[in-house]
């Protein structure tokens, strides 16, 4: 599902602490479009390569209408339901998977898509440069650190326990496995490096002050970031950003934020069901930003109303919304074009397991967001 092999079929978002590879339904047409207008063609299929869908009027204006700041996308993009919404025909995961990204790349709503098969095993540069040659100079890539610093526990084949991690919130580590492979393979494409910690054994979580001051240890140790390129204008774009996301609702306290406020880390608000709410979560990374404002990072990644596997033969092949969640929408909608109209970037990652099909969520959050920024516009100039 998504890219756990370069060349090869891999997993999107497991069940916690999994391992297991996983690989999508068959390929399906898609029915999700309502727009009626002659659509226009924006990506050519390459020979022996992946072509784009056909891209309606009404999505190209809705594109261009999204503020700026705000990057919306999926997590990972290996999927062959998507057929007429990112992709003009059938192909095999595996040929997405490798050839796909440049096609996605070209929808006018998806300028970041998040890369998941570094959760599983850490990747080369090589790897790294092979997706960043794929898309725009504009695009943007959400990373997530090996499992290997951020799972506290060492996993069988089946996801289950087998002893403690001796690697766990290892910086020196995570710097050579992680985060400067991604920054020197990326480079200016580097837009959010997660580290999204497992869930977490009982015994560690005991001592939740005693696990903060480990985060706040693990960030202090890792190299800063760069800045971003310098505009035209002469003003410097925001450069890639640490990011720190959790699956223990007992970690979301104020002692968190003010530990990553003052390391100028952001707070990943996860939706899963392990996680309380997104307006919990969003009133938490509102006294984050008291310290300081800084991007928004927000991974949908799974219907609350279901476990992963569930949500995976449901959706499956995720070429239609199943689930439709308004009122999750509607929040994150609201906390995009808040931080975007403050300046600040936004990134929002949407996995399949969300609503049933990442791309038309997306689509339908892009729709939301133009909305709000008409309306707030609009009220500015009043």
């Amino acid at each position: 599902m998504s890219q756990f092999d370069l060349f090869g079929t891999p997993p999107d978002d497991p069940p916690a602490g999994g391992r297991a590879r996983q690989v999508d339904g068959p390929p399906a047409s898609s029915s999700s479009s309502d727009d009626t207008d002659t659509p226009r063609r924006t990506g050519a299929t390459r020979r022996g390569g992946v072509g784009a869908a056909d891209i309606p009027p009404a999505m190209q204006t809705l594109g261009d209408r999204l503020p700026g700041h705000i990057r919306l996308g999926t997590s990972s993009w290996s999927f062959p339901g998507w057929k007429g919404i990112v992709w003009d025909d059938d192909y095999s995961d595996t040929k997405l998977s490798r050839q796909g990204l440049s096609a996605y790349a070209s929808h006018p709503v998806l300028r970041c898509v998040g890369i998941d098969r570094s959760f599983y095993k850490p990747m080369s540069i090589v790897e790294y440069q092979k997706y960043a040659e794929q898309v725009p100079k504009d695009f943007r890539f959400l990373v997530k650190a090996p499992s290997v610093v951020t799972d506290a526990v060492v996993r069988g084949e089946k996801g289950e326990g087998l002893s403690a991690n001796p690697c766990f919130l290892d910086a020196r580590i995570a710097t050579e496995q992680f985060v400067a492979p991604c920054l020197a393979g990326l480079g200016s494409k580097a837009g959010v490096l997660v580290f999204q910690v497992s869930p977490l054994p009982v015994e560690l979580l005991r001592d939740v002050p005693g696990l903060i001051q480990r985060f706040e240890t693990f960030f202090a140790a890792l190299p800063p970031l760069p800045q971003g390129d310098v505009m035209p204008d002469g003003t410097t774009a925001p450069g890639p950003c640490y990011a720190l996301e959790i699956r223990d609702g007992a970690l979301l306290t104020p002692r968190l934020m003010r530990a990553l406020g003052q390391l100028g880390v952001r707070y990943c608000i996860g939706l899963h069901a392990r996680m309380p709410h997104v307006e919990r979560q969003a009133a938490a990374l509102a006294l984050l930003d008291e310290m300081g404002a800084g991007p928004l990072v927000v991974r949908w990644n799974l219907n609350s109303a279901h476990r992963y596997e569930q949500a995976k033969a449901k959706y499956a092949p995720f070429d239609k919304i199943v689930d439709p969640d308004p009122t999750t929408r509607d929040v994150l909608a609201a906390l995009a074009t808040h931080y975007a109209l403050a300046g600040h970037p936004v990134y929002v990652i949407v996995n399949n397991k969300a609503e049933g099909s990442s791309p038309l969520s997306c689509r339908a959050l892009a729709e939301r967001i133009s909305e709000l920024s008409q309306t707030s516009a609009a009220a500015g100039t009043e």
